[in-house]
């Protein structure tokens, strides 16, 4: 998700944002659409370098940590708290080069993996494995069984349990979420499970929110066994999708936090409307042209809602009438471009494996206005895919109704919470994810408050 070169579905098909996002220039869409929806349609989780006996997260003398996770293709990637991030490519015979980011551009870093002393040495500095206590299971919900994964911080301490509830995306979260070890390294006991349909699990890959609600109180049920008596206080950890997931988990079945990040408390439907009216404005141009925009978005919505079978009259119906426009190729959203990118043959061919069960309409504030649980929400102010207005609003409001919301929005900050260069084709490429981020989640985990603004802007009931 961290460059746009492959097209991003905000509602049908999210899964792509660990891999790619949109690119807003509709050439760039149209060359790579066809070979992300293979991609999306095969469900397979690269294997990548999960395996690489590397990956694992180490102790810097001083406290600090760095881990190393699987990358793109045999490659790794190294992250710190501070949220700085680099990939690393292996050259025979040389060692390991590092790249900024996503940017592919070499950024001075020196790294050394030595896998046999269990090590790495990273800019001179010295880091040992930490050795968490790993344990796998699976565990059976809904005509599924699900694999999970709980990673323990060393000793014996009692620790906060936080349980990672995934995005949309088809990858298998036991290999590629880093917040599994990153947690456990700052004293926070971790739980990841591969979603249904992809990595381990089983079952049938869905976009239904109440079936994905009860996985992950399913997978809250599971943690929590095998982590017995250590575990103080537990909660949900939440990216984009899991922003609908989570909070229906925990009005479930009673949590003692929820953390959102870079999710939205409107429906996708209303999401692809607010992002839409951003690319007119942007574009110049006012509410007329917003208008016939969203005309074009609810004729998708309905093509959508009907598994792609009908509404495809409407739809060519529309794009002769508006696409001599000079409004029309301004209309991206994260769904309209995509689909409109396509013929009917091809749509009916690849659509109803996209997105099963989804709810465009599925509206989250009456979950979220009887939600009780203390909630921290983290928002990109720049979100090309969930963008935060609307759902800042629905928070600050929840607020002031005497919920426990506290809200923090990192301006210049797109999905996935990440910082990012824009190159003059206008395609953003995530260099890092903000300072103070995880910093701010590790805090609101283990006190139930955080203790400053961690480089963001915030809202709600802070010290």
């Amino acid at each position: 998700m961290k460059s746009r070169s492959c097209a991003s579905f905000d509602i049908i098909c999210k899964s792509l944002h660990i891999m790619g996002r949109l690119n807003r220039e509709f050439e760039a869409t149209m060359r790579v659409l066809m070979l992300c929806l293979a991609t999306l349609l095969m469900a397979v989780t690269p294997a990548g370098a999960a395996d690489h006996c590397a990956v694992g997260v180490y102790r810097f003398e001083d406290g600090g940590f760095i881990d190393v996770a699987p990358g793109a293709g045999d490659g790794l990637r190294w992250r710190l708290p501070d949220g700085r991030t680099g990939a690393l490519t292996e050259q025979a015979g040389a060692g390991w080069t590092s790249t900024m980011g996503w940017t592919g551009r070499p950024d001075g870093t020196e790294i050394t993996l030595d896998c046999a002393q269990g090590n790495l040495r990273f800019n001179g500095r010295m880091a040992a494995r930490i050795a968490l206590r790993v344990v796998e299971t699976q565990f059976a919900v809904d005509g599924a069984m699900l694999a999970g994964r709980l990673l323990l911080p060393e000793g014996g301490d009692k620790v906060p349990l936080v349980v990672l509830v995934h995005g949309a995306e088809r990858t298998a979260a036991r290999q590629s979420y880093a917040l599994q070890r990153m947690f456990p390294a700052a004293g926070i006991a971790a739980f990841v499970y591969d979603k249904r349909g992809t990595g381990a699990s089983t079952g049938h890959y869905t976009h239904d929110f109440a079936t994905l609600a009860a996985d992950a109180v399913a997978a809250m049920a599971e943690a929590r066994r095998l982590a017995g008596k250590r575990v103080t206080r537990a909660g949900y950890q939440a990216g984009s999708q899991g922003g609908w997931v989570a909070p229906l988990a925990a009005r479930m079945e009673p949590v003692d936090f929820v953390i959102v990040s870079f999710g939205l408390a409107v429906s996708p439907a209303a999401a692809e409307h607010e992002l839409l009216a951003t690319d007119m404005a942007r574009a110049g141009f006012g509410a007329a042209e917003t208008k016939k925009a969203l005309e074009l978005s609810q004729a998708i919505e309905t093509l959508i809602d009907s598994n792609f079978q009908s509404g495809y009259e409407r739809i060519a119906e529309l794009r002769s009438r508006y696409s001599p426009e000079p409004w029309f190729s301004k209309a991206r959203g994260s769904v309209v471009a995509p689909v409109l990118a396509m013929d009917e043959a091809q749509l009916r061919q690849v659509g109803p494996g996209i997105a099963p069960g989804i709810s465009l309409y599925y509206d989250p504030m009456p979950v979220l206005r009887n939600l009780t649980v203390p909630q921290l929400w983290v928002l990109a102010g720049d979100d090309a895919v969930a963008p935060p207005g609307e759902t800042m609003r629905r928070l600050a409001y929840l607020t002031a109704a005497g919920r426990h919301v506290t809200s923090a929005l990192y301006p210049g900050a797109d999905h996935g919470l990440y910082l990012y260069e824009t190159y003059a084709s206008g395609e953003r490429v995530s260099t890092r994810a903000p300072d103070g981020y995880f910093t701010m989640m590790r805090d609101f985990i283990q006190e139930g408050r955080i203790k400053g603004n961690y480089g963001a802007t915030l809202a709600g009931p802070n010290p």
